[in-house]
């Protein structure tokens, strides 16, 4: 079964639903037979490369106070057990980083250097512009620093990330996170662990001979 789950590095439902997702997938009896691939998405592809405030970003997108905004974030995310620090968040271009996921995947560790991103970013205050800063956390993902920076100082990969991010507008991917199981099944938005518990279960009945022949 393959799981592909379109989402942002700048999006707080996107951290909140990979916990809700690796909840559900924790229950799921196959768990081992899926493949879950994250696909890029950009909230805001024209977002500058250079770091600044979230909040100012939330203040001019939203016209109103960012607390006002970060307050029920910070405690959407504490209940699932990610601390948010979004005053020091610092938004900037993601498309580098995401550059780095395909990377990642590439070399069999995508969901851990996933997991850093998000925390670098949500938790840590980082930069998800910077080389540097990206090299360190694909290390400590388990991939090697030099090849990572010899990579984000190429345009390796950006035409295959253009062209995923192409194939979401296309399938009408118009928020974050998406969920889409085996090409078919789809869900939007930061669900609760059962309702994607139960969304892996009838895709696997599906899959199966029996599913398949109750579908036909």
């Amino acid at each position: 079964m393959k799981v592909e789950i379109y989402s942002d590095l700048v999006c707080p439902w996107c951290y909140i639903g990979k916990r809700r997702f690796e909840e559900a997938l924790a229950a799921f009896p196959d768990a081992a037979d899926v493949d879950v691939v994250y696909r890029p998405f950009q909230l805001n592809p024209a977002a500058s490369e250079t770091a600044e405030p979230s909040a100012h970003v939330y203040e001019r997108k939203f016209g109103r106070p960012a607390a006002t905004i970060f307050g029920p974030l910070t405690r959407a995310a504490a209940a699932e057990g990610i601390t948010f620090r979004m005053d020091d968040a610092l938004a900037t271009n993601t498309f580098q980083a995401h550059r780095l996921l395909w990377f990642a995947r590439r070399h069999g560790r995508q969901a851990e250097v996933k997991e850093r991103l998000l925390a670098h970013y949500f938790t840590d205050g980082g930069d998800l512009g910077d080389r540097e800063a990206l090299a360190g956390l694909a290390e400590a993902a388990g991939l090697d620093r030099a090849a990572t920076l010899a990579f984000l100082a190429s345009s390796e990969g950006a035409d295959e990330v253009r062209a995923e991010l192409a194939e979401a507008a296309a399938l009408g991917v118009t928020a974050v996170p998406t969920f889409i199981i085996d090409g078919a099944l789809r869900l939007q938005g930061a669900q609760s662990p059962e309702v994607l518990l139960e969304a892996l279960e009838r895709a696997a009945a599906d899959r199966s001979p029996a599913g398949a022949a109750g579908t036909a």
